[in-house]
């Protein structure tokens, strides 16, 4: 399908298995098969931990512990406690029906080291209305290198953001799941469907 047409159908067709609570949990070895030859069982990942994930979020995201705990059992519950990345980034976003959303933050990886610089921009269409500015702390899941993030991730929402709140949401592609968890100011309400396009530099349209 040509990439003009993904937001139509694309979406749409994807939108089932990312909410919450019917995407299965995905591991490593499913989801990238190891090198010719190396069983999966001798393929090594680096993971956060439940500690380092809840210390990075709570400091990043300036709320406590006990905030951003019920966000992460949310999403533990989802997918485990496993993940192999996070993004700690701020972003805008905006919408009357037709919606946009840009950000930037940097990608951290135990086995780089060095975080990773990337911007993300993307469109939505759905009963949605409002505009708010967040913070967002993003866990990844099923990440091997950072190049696989330069990519477009569909995802569904359907969250109120409230002044002060909290919102999760869950975006897929190939196997990389991201549950980006947003703290923010402004107000939004609504349903909505769109996707997220990662990419090195800063893109004017949100594509």
């Amino acid at each position: 399908m040509e990439r003009r047409s993904f937001l139509l159908a694309g979406v749409a067709a994807a939108a089932t298995p990312m909410i919450a609570g019917l995407a299965p949990r995905l591991s490593l070895a499913q989801t990238y098969p190891t090198e010719k030859n190396q069983p999966a069982e001798e393929k090594e990942y680096r993971y956060y931990t439940r500690d380092e994930i809840l210390t990075a979020g709570s400091d990043f995201l300036g709320v406590t512990v006990e905030a951003l705990g019920g966000a992460l059992e949310k999403i533990f519950a989802d997918y485990g406690d496993h993940p192999t990345a996070y993004i700690a980034g701020t972003e805008a976003s905006g919408a009357v029906g037709i919606g946009v959303r840009y950000g930037k933050g940097n990608l951290f990886m135990k086995d780089v080291a060095e975080p990773t610089h990337m911007y993300w921009q993307g469109p939505s269409i759905g009963f949605d209305t409002g505009a708010n500015a967040s913070r967002v702390f993003t866990l990844v899941y099923n990440l091997r290198e950072p190049i696989f993030m330069y990519r477009r991730f569909p995802g569904v929402e359907g969250s109120a953001y409230f002044i002060g709140g909290l919102g999760i949401t869950y975006q897929r592609a190939e196997g990389i799941v991201l549950a980006p968890i947003r703290a923010g100011v402004g107000f939004r309400l609504g349903a909505n469907v769109g996707y997220m396009s990662f990419s090195k530099k800063r893109r004017v349209l949100p594509l």
